[in-house]
């Protein structure tokens, strides 16, 4: 069993992954009858009031994957067109906390974002045009381009998708979680090879 600290990954009913919720609304979605059905392993047993007939105490068991009824909302994230918002924590996860320059693992702390354009000279402000870069790099680099710096980009940049940004929001991502995830990666996302590296297939 785990702490109650443990999120759980809700899906919708087909089973796209929609968000990272908390023991609490795990809880909820189970005592309104809306899990659909459940994946994973069982996380932790949630223990109720007593039944005043019965005298049996109510015990809800959660599980690490639950699917629910989703909305519009949901339906929403999860079309073609939807672009996730850009924050550093999403972007410094993407890139696993390395700065594309000098390929170095840094603290968050010591990271920042980089325009490859940069802004001053047409740059969009997009998942495609922003790396995690370290602060030294970055200040070396200024308003260049990566050409004009000669400094060589590591990776190219990409745009999650929705169940990419699902893994880049998580924290404490279980097994099961990450390959119900990875599940619903595209064969071409760079997350794949980098999670690999890693040893997290």
């Amino acid at each position: 069993m785990y702490g109650l600290e443990q999120p759980v990954l809700r899906t919708d009913v087909s089973g796209m992954p929609l968000e990272w919720i908390n023991f609490q609304d795990a809880v909820r979605f189970y005592h309104l009858d809306q899990v659909a059905y459940t994946c994973g392993i069982v996380l932790y047993r949630v223990h109720g009031g007593i039944n005043a007939r019965s005298g049996l105490r109510s015990v809800i068991e959660v599980n690490s994957i639950i699917a629910t009824p989703s909305g519009l909302y949901a339906r929403l994230r999860n079309s073609a067109s939807y672009i996730p918002p850009l924050s550093n924590a999403a972007l410094f996860r993407r890139d696993f906390n390395l700065c594309l320059y000098c390929g170095q693992s840094f603290s968050t702390h010591d990271l920042s974002r980089d325009h490859i354009t940069p802004i001053v000279q047409g740059g969009t402000n997009d998942w495609n045009n922003i790396v995690t870069a370290c602060k030294r790099c970055n200040h070396h680099k200024g308003g260049r381009t990566p050409e004009q710096a000669g400094m060589q980009l590591l990776a190219i940049p990409f745009t999650p998708n929705h169940a990419e940004y699902v893994f880049l929001q998580g924290r404490r991502i279980l097994a099961d979680q990450m390959e119900f995830l990875r599940a619903h990666f595209p064969r071409s996302s760079p997350l794949h090879e980098r999670l690999d590296s890693l040893g997290l297939s």
